[in-house]
C-alpha cells in the first residue's frame, strides 16, 4: 500500500510538472471557465429571473459554472490518458517496477491539483463581477472542498473513457456526450420549472443539478431547487450529492483500475 502511495505521488509530481513546462495547459484550462462566467453575467445574466427577490442572478450563476467546471474535469483526464496510450507511454510505465494502479491514482490526483488553480481564479472572477458568498469563510472553504471532491470523483470517469477509446479525439467527443446533457439538464444556469416535465424528473435526479445546489446553500443561498421540487434530491442536495460521489467512486475506481491492469497487460 505504500508502495503504491508512493508511486501515485511521484505520477502526480509529473503532472504538475508538465504544468510548467507546458504553461499553456493551465492557461487555456482557466481561460475557458472565466468566459463562461463573463459570458452567462452579462449576456444572459439580464433576461434570466432568480427566483428570489434582491438576489442577483450572478449569486446563482457562480456554482452552476463552478459544477460545471470541475464535472469536466474527467475531459482531461480521458484526453490526456488516450494521448499517453497512442504515444505509447503507458507501455513505458508497464516496464517500470511501479505499482499497477499508480498511474490511474496518479492521473486523477494531477487533476484534481489542476482544479485548486482553477477554481481559485474563477472564485476571483466571480468577485470581480460581483459574486458575494455570505456564509461566512468555514462554509465557503467547504464547498470548494466539495467541488474538489466531485471534481475528483468525476475523474475517474474520464479513466475509463481514456483507456477505453483508440484515440484523443474519440475521447474528446464522448466527453462531450455524456458532460453536456449533466450540465445543461440541471439547475446550473436557469431554473428547472420550465422545463418539460420529463426534463424536471431527470434534472431533480441529476448529480449536477444536486451539486449546484448543495454548493448555494454553503456559499449562503436558500436552496430554491428544494422549493420547487419534491424529490428527496432536490430537498436534500449536500446528502444526494454526497451519496452520488461515493457512488461513482465506489463504481468507476475498481473498473478504471481493472481497465488498466488489463490494457497494461496486452
Amino acid at each position: 500500500m505504500m508502495t503504491a502511495i508512493s508511486d501515485s505521488l511521484v505520477i502526480t509530481k509529473r503532472q504538475l510538472l508538465q504544468l510548467i513546462r507546458i504553461p499553456e495547459v493551465l492557461i487555456f484550462s482557466t481561460i475557458q471557465p472565466v468566459m463562461f462566467v463573463l459570458l452567462f453575467r452579462y449576456v444572459f445574466g439580464g433576461s434570466i429571473s432568480t427566483g428570489i427577490p434582491g438576489v442577483d442572478y450572478v449569486q446563482l450563476l457562480m456554482p452552476g459554472i463552478f459544477v460545471q467546471t470541475v464535472a469536466f474535469t474527467l475531459a482531461g483526464t480521458a484526453v490526456g490518458l488516450a494521448e499517453d496510450m497512442q504515444k505509447g507511454l503507458i507501455d513505458r510505465f508497464r516496464s517500470l517496477p511501479i505499482s499497477r494502479s499508480a498511474v490511474v491514482f496518479g492521473r486523477t490526483l494531477g487533476d484534481g491539483a489542476l482544479n485548486v488553480v482553477v477554481l481559485t481564479v474563477m472564485g476571483l472572477a466571480g468577485y470581480i463581477v460581483g459574486w458575494r458568498p455570505s456564509s461566512g469563510f468555514l462554509n465557503v472553504a467547504l464547498g470548494f472542498a466539495f467541488l474538489l471532491l466531485f471534481g475528483f470523483s468525476m475523474a475517474w470517469v474520464g479513466v475509463l473513457i481514456g483507456l477505453s477509446v483508440r484515440s484523443a479525439r474519440v475521447a474528446n467527443a464522448a466527453v462531450f456526450i455524456a458532460v453536456f446533457p449533466l450540465t445543461f439538464l440541471s439547475n446550473a444556469f436557469a431554473p428547472t420549472t420550465g422545463m418539460p416535465k420529463a426534463l424536471q424528473y431527470f434534472a431533480e435526479w441529476n448529480p449536477v443539478s444536486t451539486m449546484v445546489a448543495g454548493c448555494r446553500e454553503l456559499f449562503g443561498l436558500q436552496n430554491i431547487f428544494g422549493v420547487t421540487a419534491n424529490s428527496w434530491p432536490s430537498q436534500n442536495p449536500l446528502q444526494m450529492s454526497l451519496i452520488y460521489m461515493v457512488l461513482i467512486m465506489a463504481i468507476f475506481i475498481p473498473l478504471s483500475v481493472r481497465k488498466y491492469i488489463n490494457t497494461a497487460s496486452k
